[in-house]
């Protein structure tokens, strides 16, 4: 189960009973100092934002998550379905989610509306960002794929969690969209398509084999709290980014780090 933790040093969301050997977090916009419209804790170099507090909120977060922020590997984000395997910290361009056994680096993929996904698996870790092209072109169960294979496990040895997105309350789509998913992740409101993107994600990956039990999500929709969270479609594009965030802890095993 994951819980809203307020009362952190940086208000996030992570696992109410957390393992020794992972950090896994989602942020909300609260925390930081961004000044609006894209205040507090606006992650993403993407937006006009001051740099240095991006910067700032960054090395904020990371460290309130014990994290360094040294440390850290991000995707470059294309809406496609491409992963790549993380060795080392850095910008990785031209790919939508990350995956590493090197323990210390942080993987971190950028949201304001479209879904994050945090894989653990014994040994290994990864991050996805998942809007609905990436999820209707499989995103979730390819992130799926490297993760198995690079931890030589089955689907059935890996927990998931969905972070904050919009969800089937809010995010209408026209039906050249709609008809890409299945119909439990659509609602009909006044003759509306409304798609729900963590209920097409766990329809593919309990497909795919992952138990439903080992699958958590949030629950939390960027569009209706605007509290706690930034929202591309309700700001009209104007707004900061989260951050989905995993890592293992503990030392590099030998030869992995660098090579």
């Amino acid at each position: 189960m994951w819980i809203l933790d307020e009362r952190a040093a940086v208000p996030c969301w992570r696992p109410r009973t957390e393992s020794s050997d992972v950090v896994l977090r989602f942020s909300t916009r609260r925390g930081g100092v961004s000044r609006a419209p894209y205040e507090s804790l606006n992650l993403g170099r993407s937006t006009e934002d001051d740099p240095d507090a991006v910067t700032e909120n960054r090395a904020r977060w990371l460290t309130a998550a014990g994290l360094d922020p040294a440390r850290l590997a991000t995707a470059g984000q294309c809406h496609g379905t491409r992963v790549v395997e993380v060795v080392e910290p850095g910008h990785h361009p031209e790919c939508d989610a990350l995956v590493t056994r090197v323990p210390g680096v942080t993987l971190a993929v950028t949201t304001a509306d479209c879904m994050s996904i945090l894989f653990h698996a014994p040994g290994v870790v990864a991050a996805a960002h998942s809007g609905w092209r990436g999820t209707a072109d499989r995103m979730p169960t390819l992130t799926l794929e490297a993760v198995c294979r690079l931890a030589g496990c089955e689907p059935d040895a890996v927990r998931v969690a969905f972070g904050p997105a919009i969800r089937g309350c809010c995010y209408e789509v026209g039906d050249e969209v709609a008809t890409r998913f299945p119909r439990e992740a659509l609602r009909r409101v006044e003759g509306r398509a409304r798609l729900d993107l963590p209920t097409a994600a766990l329809l593919s990956l309990t497909a795919a084999g992952v138990p439903a039990a080992s699958i958590e999500d949030t629950g939390a929709c960027t569009a209706c709290e605007a509290f706690h969270y930034f929202s591309h479609r309700r700001d009209h594009g104007r707004t900061g980014r989260h951050w989905g965030i995993a890592a293992l802890t503990g030392s590099p095993r030998a030869g992995e780090e660098g090579r």
